[in-house]
């Protein structure tokens, strides 16, 4: 068994990664620059919009740790179904409760379908925003101890993407085939009670912000495309996806119970100084 990691030095392929060669499960990193890698984990140069610069790659895997939105993707999956890789496992999302056609659950479902379409076993995992993007606050906490915060008053069940790896390490070795996995952290909280958890953590008397929905809409517009703000601004400030309800899927695949904040942050709080 070998198995491909795309986005290996993102959030969650990182992730996946480390839980892989921590169980002594041989991969292999898609890069597009060198880096470091865990023991016993093989780097691939080549860039996912790209098949072809990866397809010689793909020659002995098993299983394929799959980003979502991508270029050419219907060509990437021939060549895995040439090569002989038998699964996919697709880091898709929790926008996929909600309006298929926005543009965040569009490209997701792209994708899925793209995959639902081959011969490729497949699991799709729907996971809950990380707790890694508590890291959006960097610059503010750079600038001092007030943290401007989106949709204040939506509890949110964050989950670490050490969970996320871990459930998709279980999948790429076959359980869960064919299987939509919602992915939830152990708890829900609110952006002011995420805040007061980092400032715990990093030894800082943080405060909250509360935004305005006015604030929050003037601020996803100035920092990205209109459609993407306006899926993010449907997600958390109209309610149309649910992230506040837990459920236990990360603890009845991996037998761990779900990573909590207190932990993420504990673990990165020297990404905050």
């Amino acid at each position: 068994m070998t198995i491909l990691v795309t986005g290996a030095t993102g959030n969650a392929g990182g992730a996946v990664v480390q839980s892989l060669a921590e169980q002594g499960i041989p991969a292999r990193a898609l890069i597009r620059s060198a880096t470091t890698l865990p023991s016993g984990v093989e780097p691939v140069l080549g860039d996912l919009n790209k098949p072809d610069t990866f397809a010689d790659a793909l020659t002995g895997v098993s299983a394929i740790f799959l980003l979502s939105g991508y270029d050419r993707l219907e060509e990437l999956l021939a060549n895995a179904v040439d090569a002989g890789v038998g699964k996919v496992v697709v880091l898709s999302s929790s926008s996929l409760d909600g309006e298929l056609t926005n543009a965040v659950a569009a490209y997701h479902h792209a994708t899925e379908e793209a995959v639902r379409a081959t011969t490729l076993e497949w699991t799709f995992l729907r996971p809950n925003s990380f707790m890694s993007n508590t890291l959006r606050w960097l610059d503010q906490l750079h600038a001092g101890d007030e943290v401007r915060v989106q949709f204040p008053d939506v509890a949110v069940s964050t989950i670490h993407p050490r969970d996320i790896a871990d459930v998709a390490v279980q999948a790429l070795q076959g359980s869960s085939d064919g299987k939509v996995l919602r992915l939830t952290g152990p708890v829900a909280l609110t952006p002011v009670e995420q805040v007061a958890i980092l400032g715990e953590a990093i030894g800082r008397p943080l405060t909250a912000y509360p935004m305005t929905r006015s604030e929050t809409h003037d601020a996803l517009h100035a920092s990205m495309p209109a459609p993407y703000a306006e899926a993010i601004e449907s997600f958390f400030a109209d309610r149309t996806i649910d992230e506040t309800s837990v459920n236990n899927t990360v603890t009845s695949l991996t037998g761990q119970p779900a990573r909590t904040l207190q932990t993420w942050v504990q673990q990165n709080a020297a990404l905050f100084t």
